[in-house]
């Protein structure tokens, strides 16, 4: 068994923990996590957090240690049988890991689209389709709605090669939960990625989702019509594509929007959830005016993706090689790559205005382009 690597999250989050078991079982390599969400109130492994690592266990075999709530310390071993089709970002043969079936359920409203976003990359190193049936939150704090999952995310990926789809059996709002999807997962050979210019703006579809308990007050077309109100597409050159206003089961009462912009050469999303007190129009303007200030963006040329797809594309460059520009360096763009990086991975960060490296790169305000110039192939 090689050395772990030793990780330290002393000031991340959750996602830093997804990020990590995900690039151990890409990279066939173990982990040590101390100081697990160091930088949180509660500190260590919340339910969510402990569904995402037993789910990795699963699905590659792994040998595990800290599986349980409050663990500040964990440490994971893939254990993958290394092939030498496929090379790793150190030189070292990837695992190649087995499909199957897996349920999993996280017991609270933990965020179900979450646990798959750490899932999603396996795809790259999968021998057979792998299925995994999550219950949990689809719609909750915090984390992308689902409909953000199978209609942004998914296909801005698949122009990428990743095949991948969502089945909806329930939705699961705050504070039950209890919704449940199934991801299909299937063996993807990605290409690069290239998102560098925004396309001419085509249209925007408009996601709106309201449970069984607030279909008699029409919440889900009072928050399209607040949504499609906002954006006025009459002065625009922006055509209205997909309306879809969706009453769900749900045993949480709850309510959802997403909005989609298509341009020419992506995709770009924007969400925003219901809440007590919340009038339905206003939920709908919410997300519109995220999507607004995306439209207004006057730097030349102006970002191709929305602010929370920025650092969910890194693991992807990463693999296949490519650039994106994304609106803003974040925290989270900034850590996934110096995370990125401590596996192996070339990653470059150019500001606008200014290059550098993630060696001397703080989050700022601005636009900037990530890039991987080169890539190990198999």
């Amino acid at each position: 068994m090689s050395s772990p690597h030793e990780l330290d999250g002393a000031n991340a989050g959750g996602q830093f923990v997804r990020t990590a078991l995900t690039l151990s079982v890409l990279e066939n390599e173990p982990i040590r996590i101390e100081n697990v969400r160091g930088n949180r109130s509660t500190p260590g492994l919340r339910h969510q957090h402990l569904a995402v690592l037993e789910t990795m266990a699963a699905i590659c075999n792994a040998d595990v240690s800290g599986a349980e709530l409050g663990a500040e310390t964990i440490e994971f071993d893939p254990g993958l049988e290394s092939t030498a089709e496929t090379t790793g970002w150190n030189g070292q043969g990837r695992g190649s890991l087995p499909g199957g079936e897996y349920e999993v359920d996280i017991g609270t409203a933990g965020s179900v689209t979450l646990l798959f976003d750490a899932v999603l990359p396996l795809a790259a190193v999968l021998e057979s389709e792998l299925s995994v049936t999550v219950t949990g939150g689809t719609d909750v704090p915090f984390s992308p709605p689902i409909d953000y999952a199978r209609h942004v995310k998914r296909p801005l990926l698949r122009r990428f090669g990743l095949e991948a789809t969502y089945d909806v059996e329930r939705r699961g709002f705050m504070p039950e939960g209890g919704g449940r999807v199934t991801l299909e997962l299937a063996p993807s050979d990605l290409e690069s990625i290239d998102l560098t210019e925004r396309g001419s703006l085509e249209s925007v579809h408009v996601y709106a989702t309201e449970s069984e308990s607030l279909a008699d007050r029409d919440v889900a077309h009072r928050q399209a019509e607040g949504a499609l109100d906002r954006l006025g597409l009459e002065g625009r050159e922006l055509e209205l594509g997909e309306r879809r206003e969706t009453t769900a089961e749900s045993p949480s009462t709850g309510s959802a929007i997403v909005l989609r912009v298509d341009h020419g050469t992506g995709v770009a999303g924007f969400s925003a959830l219901g809440e007590r007190g919340k009038p339905a129009e206003r939920v709908g303007e919410e997300a519109a005016d995220a999507a607004n200030r995306f439209l207004e963006r006057t730097t030349d040329p102006a970002p191709p993706v929305d602010r929370h797809m920025a650092d969910q594309l890194l693991v992807y460059i990463a693999l296949a090689g490519g650039r994106v520009r994304v609106p803003e360096v974040t925290d989270h763009v900034v850590s996934s790559c110096e995370l990125l990086e401590a596996f192996g991975a070339s990653m470059t960060i150019d500001i606008e205005g200014g290059d550098g490296t993630t060696d001397e790169l703080e989050a700022v305000d601005e636009p900037g382009v990530v890039a991987v110039e080169e890539t190990v192939d198999g």
